[in-house]
C-alpha cells in the first residue's frame, strides 16, 4: 500500500469552530492536489466550497454534530440543506442517549430517515464508540446495517477518545455487507492509517495525513 492509496481513503477534515473560509479553501486545494476521497467541512461552508472545487473533490459535511442530540426533524433538514448546497456525503451523529436508553427503534428511524433524505449520496453514521459499551457497539452495527447507511464511523473526534483498532475490528465482524467503516479521531501517522485500513476501514477522517505527506515533500522524501 503506497501513500496514494492511503490518501484516496482520506476524508481531509477541518471542523474547528474557528475555521475561516481561507482555511477551508486551503483544505480544498490540498485535497484536490493530493486526491483525497473528500473534504469534510462545516455545513456553513458547503455551498462556497462546492462552487470553488467545481466537482473536482467530494464535499462532505457533518450534521447533528458533535453531540447528536438534536431532533430527527432537525437532522433531516440539515442533511437536505447540505445536499441542496452541494454536499455529496453526509456524516451524521446518532443520538447516543437514545442508544444507551435502549430506544433502538428511534435510533433506527433517524438513520433511515436521513438516508432517505440523502438518496444516492453517501451517509456515514457516527456512533461515538468511546461512549459505548461493547454490547452497544454490536447493537449499533445492527441498526446502521438495517437502516441502509453506507458507512459506520467511529468518532466525532470531539469526545473523550477517537478511533481504536479494537473498535474497527469489532465493526468489521458485526456490520452487514452493505456497510463500510470509517475510522476517525486520533489518526496521526501513516502507520496508524495503514493499520486501520488493514483492519477494514475504507475511509479515514483525519487532518494529519496530508500534512505529513506535505512535510515529507519539503524534506525531500
Amino acid at each position: 500500500m503506497d501513500v496514494k492509496d492511503i490518501l484516496a481513503k482520506v476524508d481531509h477534515t477541518l471542523l474547528d469552530v474557528t475555521a475561516t473560509w481561507d482555511d477551508i479553501k486551503n483544505l480544498c486545494d490540498d485535497a484536490m492536489k493530493y486526491q483525497t476521497a473528500s473534504v469534510c467541512i462545516p455545513s456553513a461552508y458547503v455551498r462556497e466550497a462546492a462552487n470553488y472545487v467545481e466537482g473536482k473533490i467530494a464535499i462532505c459535511t457533518v450534521i447533528g454534530f458533535p453531540n447528536g442530540y438534536s431532533t430527527q426533524a432537525v437532522k433531516v433538514f440539515e442533511a437536505t440543506d447540505a445536499i441542496t448546497n452541494g454536499a455529496s456525503e453526509i456524516d451524521m451523529v446518532i443520538n447516543v442517549g437514545f442508544l444507551k436508553s435502549g430506544c433502538y427503534e428511534e435510533v433506527y428511524d433517524e438513520i433511515h430517515a436521513i438516508k432517505n433524505a440523502c438518496g444516492s449520496r453517501v451517509l456515514k453514521v457516527i456512533v461515538e464508540t468511546c461512549l459505548l459499551t461493547q454490547e452497544e457497539k454490536v447493537k449499533v452495527c445492527e441498526l446502521v446495517t438495517k437502516a441502509g447507511a453506507d458507512y459506520i464511523k467511529t468518532s466525532t473526534g470531539f469526545s473523550k477518545a477517537g478511533a481504536t483498532k479494537e473498535d474497527v475490528s469489532l465493526f468489521a465482524q458485526n456490520i452487514g455487507q452493505n456497510v463500510k467503516i470509517k475510522a476517525a479521531g486520533g489518526i496521526r501517522s501513516l502507520d496508524d492509517a495503514k493499520a486501520f485500513i488493514d483492519l477494514g476501514a475504507e475511509r479515514l477522517g483525519t487532518s494529519a495525513i496530508v500534512k505529513i505527506v506535505k512535510g515529507q515533500e519539503v524534506l525531500g522524501y
